[in-house]
């Protein structure tokens, strides 16, 4: 397993990854985003296969991650956490204070390992997610006192 920074040659497995993991996934188009200065993707590679992917929209002094994806057959086995540690070493390094989330109420996983990296539970959105409609826990993480 390889951690690497996005590129535009990643793009099109991210978006056919974008449609195993999401009912409402980003098109490649959108993902672009994530290769200029305004944002930020990470790739986890197993043997050279996108198995996993991660991106952060960038504002003055904060991040704010989009989307942690990993394929279902790679699930459980790190690559989300090194997508997450990556992000999280990419934004200190950037100066940021703090980077925030949503997660799925009911995405159990991604919340348990968000709260494993010092996560915390800041509001409520209703209605946030479509297929199907769920509300999303706004987390964030203080970077001051990380100690990842």
């Amino acid at each position: 397993m390889t951690v690497e920074k996005l590129t535009v040659a990643h793009l099109s497995a991210v978006a056919e990854l974008e449609t195993v993991c999401f009912a409402d996934p980003w098109s490649e188009n959108a993902l672009e985003l994530l290769v200029t200065d305004a944002a930020y993707g990470v790739v986890c590679l197993q043997d050279g296969c996108v198995m996993s992917y991660g991106g952060v929209l960038w504002a003055p002094g904060e991040g704010q991650i989009t989307n942690i994806a990993t394929h279902p057959d790679a699930r459980r086995q790190g690559m989300g956490a090194a997508i997450l540690e990556h992000l999280i070493t990419v934004a200190k390094s950037r100066g940021c204070e703090q980077l925030s989330l949503e997660a799925r109420v009911s995405n159990l996983p991604a919340i348990a390992l968000y709260e494993r990296y010092g996560f915390v539970k800041m509001g409520l959105r209703r209605g946030f997610y479509k297929h199907p409609t769920e509300d999303a826990y706004v987390m964030c993480l203080s970077l001051d006192n990380t100690k990842n």
